[in-house]
């Protein structure tokens, strides 16, 4: 099995972005450019996953990853989704579109994923919202494939290396969009901890290599990171922004507009505690919204859907993590350099 830094010239990772940012010309860019690209195969049918990853090896030779949604209890309270469908219907009818149906399946059809990727392997797979059982980790390790598992805590980190994962994905209360938290617990909302911290902590408790994740724009925080104890660093935001970043223009403006002055965690888009940019949403339905994901994210998906096609970035969801102002409109490939640049100069003694 290879080990983490053989995948990857630079200790740079491109942090999977589901929803349409990470692409196949991203990532392709990323591993080109000596990054590790992802993709994200979250909300994705397992026929576009697919399609997607042969895209990917007809652009490079590069060594790349996909990332999964682990399938999440059937635990929400349908009486609260229904009362917070009412208190959208305004919503619906300004926007002439319909609520989604919140009963679509709470899967992401994860068993047809992994099956694909072990009938044809790809070099890295990771997983969010949870860990694998062993016999899952055990199958990518026998096919070739190296497993990464996003944690919030030591005692999540605690129970990726009891299953058998071969890294871990440490993700700060700094990240944008979903927190990957294996259990959605609506008394700990707002109570993640910082990157730097985080990743002292698990670098205490597990063995394991650690790819720290949240906040992170520039190339002397990656070296921060590493020197807290991290084998490497991934950065959503940075990329979403890129040319080739599938992101929507409007999301991609939104994220060094000054009209955007401050990132909250909010459940109004999905059911679950996701960092985005505050907006006219946000605000509104926020403090009312019910923990249910994926159901929420089904009822609200044709309403983001007809905002951005309205033009409309007051009822998007635009993910970004805290450093979003410090994003740089580089082309994916000269953004990598620029951090690997800046990294080896945060290293380098003084003179």
């Amino acid at each position: 099995m290879p080990a983490l830094e053989d995948f990857s010239t630079y200790p740079i990772i491109q942090a999977p972005m589901a929803g349409g940012a990470s692409n196949a010309q991203l990532a392709a860019a990323v591993g080109t450019a000596g990054g590790l690209g992802f993709l994200a195969a979250g909300y994705k049918t397992p026929e576009a996953m697919y399609e997607e990853i042969r895209h990917l090896r007809d652009l490079t030779s590069r060594p790349f990853g996909v990332n999964l949604f682990m399938p999440q209890p059937g635990t929400a309270d349908r009486s609260a989704i229904a009362v917070y469908a009412e208190q959208l219907a305004g919503e619906a009818a300004w926007y002439a579109t319909a609520l989604g149906d919140p009963d679509q399946g709470n899967d992401d059809a994860f068993d047809a994923k992994v099956a694909i990727l072990l009938e044809d392997p790809v070099p890295v797979v990771s997983f969010t919202f949870g860990c694998p059982d062993r016999a899952v980790l055990k199958a990518f390790a026998k096919a070739g494939t190296y497993t990464v598992v996003t944690v919030t805590s030591p005692a999540e980190a605690q129970a990726a290396q009891w299953a058998g994962a071969d890294a871990l994905c440490v993700q700060g209360v700094e990240a944008g969009g979903h927190q990957g938290t294996h259990r959605d617990d609506p008394q700990l909302d707002g109570a993640g901890v910082g990157l730097l911290t985080l990743v002292a902590q698990i670098r205490e408790t597990v063995p394991l290599p650690l790819i720290a994740a949240g906040g992170l724009m520039r190339g002397g925080q990656i070296a921060a990171v590493l020197a807290a104890g991290a084998d490497a660093a991934a950065l959503g935001t940075a990329f979403l922004v890129t040319p080739e970043s599938g992101a929507s223009p409007l999301h991609k403006q939104a994220v060094t507009d000054p009209v955007y002055t401050r990132t909250v965690l909010t459940r109004a888009f999905t059911g679950r505690p996701a960092r985005g940019l505050l907006n006219r949403f946000i605000r509104e339905h926020g403090p009312y919204a019910p923990p249910g994901y994926p159901q929420i994210h089904h009822l609200t998906s044709g309403l983001r859907k007809a905002a951005a096609a309205a033009g409309d970035p007051q009822a998007m969801a635009l993910w970004v993590g805290q450093g979003h102002r410090l994003a740089r409109e580089l082309s994916a490939g000269a953004l990598v350099e620029t951090l690997a640049a800046e990294l080896h100069a945060a290293r380098e003694p003084s003179a």
